[in-house]
């Protein structure tokens, strides 16, 4: 007992120790800025509300309790040691189980919004929940940055060292604002991600105004919770870029071997350039759906990082019209082959789904008379 009593000063110095470093350190970390005291972003807010007929007060007020994010800066940057580009690994990350179970769920629930999207826009279902499964994991995961802050950060306080796009995210600041003053949001509470992305489709503010739509018909657009309006403005935006219904997304190839054959189909990168013969007569091998697909096709090579040996083989794909649409939502050819091939695998298992209920159902023996009665085409 005497040795605690001992021990009792001791433990109480050691807190009130770790309790003044502490303390000391919260005191030495600088407190988050706000654009308030910023004459530049006051400008562009005076100067806005001007050109919108706005009161300047309210939107300089509004804008002044914007905050820098210093996370938003390091975020914005590449990577200081870019990792080798890598489908496999890419690939496994998004095509997996738990986000197809997720997929399925969520076409179950937007059913009759993803037909309307089909039947509205030309857009397969698989494609859209693609997107959105990639994006967000459906709604899972859709940023926890104040809009507003990122925005105003990669605006005003744009990090060096890389390409300055500070006026792109100045122009998508006037667009969240112009969103908030349309539909009556709070321009504070609205959150996305660190580049300023909103809701289940990742729009920018920009392209929330240019292309989203009012999916259901309830009187307003809202991609932030709303399922419906977010595969209605995913549809909707893939059309205005030019998808075009019924027409494949890309088909199996092989590349040449020739090596300046290789790098002359390479060359256009993921723009459909070549006709099925041009690309036959290089040396590429189309499977037979390919050789009979009379659009233009882009040789799209992706990338499968490194082994022990050295740099494993590229994967090939032929890209047509509607695999170079998907890479507007996203300039990645690795995106958009995730994209299609998560929602194909949704497709896939439901169609299983589906074929499971109707063999087990009550009705079996007449519909395994009829083995494609009732199921999907895709």
């Amino acid at each position: 007992m005497q040795y605690f009593r001992h021990l009792v000063p001791l433990v109480i110095c050691l807190f009130s120790l770790n309790a003044a470093s502490q303390a000391k350190a919260r005191k030495s970390k600088p407190a988050p800025q706000s654009y308030a005291t910023s004459a530049v972003a006051m400008e562009y807010a005076k100067e806005l509300a001007l050109a919108e007929h706005w009161p300047v007060s309210q939107v300089q007020q509004t804008l002044g309790q914007a905050m820098k994010l210093p996370m938003v800066q390091k975020l914005i940057m590449p990577a200081t040691t870019p990792a080798a580009k890598n489908w496999q690994a890419y690939q496994a990350r998004f095509i997996e189980p738990k986000r197809i179970t997720a997929g399925l769920a969520f076409w179950q629930a937007n059913e009759k919004w993803l037909a309307k999207a089909e039947a509205d826009y030309g857009v397969a279902p698989e494609v859209v929940i693609g997107i959105i499964g990639v994006e967000t994991f459906f709604g899972r995961i859709t940023g926890g940055f104040r809009a507003i802050d990122a925005l105003a950060t990669l605006s005003f306080d744009f990090p060096s060292g890389r390409t300055d796009r500070h006026e792109f995210f100045k122009s998508e600041l006037t667009a969240l604002l112009r969103l908030a003053y349309r539909d009556g949001l709070d321009p504070l509470a609205i959150k996305g991600s660190y580049a300023g992305a909103l809701g289940l489709p990742q729009f920018m503010p920009g392209s929330w105004l240019k292309y989203a739509v009012d999916h259901d018909g309830d009187g307003h657009i809202d991609l932030l919770a709303n399922s419906a309006d977010a595969i209605g403005s995913v549809a909707h935006y893939l059309r205005e870029f030019g998808w075009q219904a019924g027409v494949p997304s890309r088909f199996a190839v092989q590349p040449p071997n020739n090596t300046a054959a290789l790098a002359t189909l390479l060359a256009p990168d993921i723009k459909p350039t070549f006709s099925a013969a041009q690309m036959t007569e290089q040396g590429a091998q189309l499977d037979t759906a390919g050789l009979a697909y009379d659009g233009p096709l882009a040789l799209i090579q992706l990338h499968n990082g490194q082994d022990a040996g050295g740099t494993n083989q590229p994967s090939y794909v032929a890209g047509t019209s509607n695999f170079y649409v998907v890479t507007r939502y996203n300039w990645s050819s690795y995106y958009a082959l995730a994209v299609l091939e998560l929602g194909e695998a949704i497709g896939y298992q439901r169609a299983a789904a589906l074929r499971t209920q109707v063999y087990s159902g009550p009705e079996a023996n007449s519909a395994a008379s009829e083995p494609n009665a009732d199921l999907p085409n895709r």
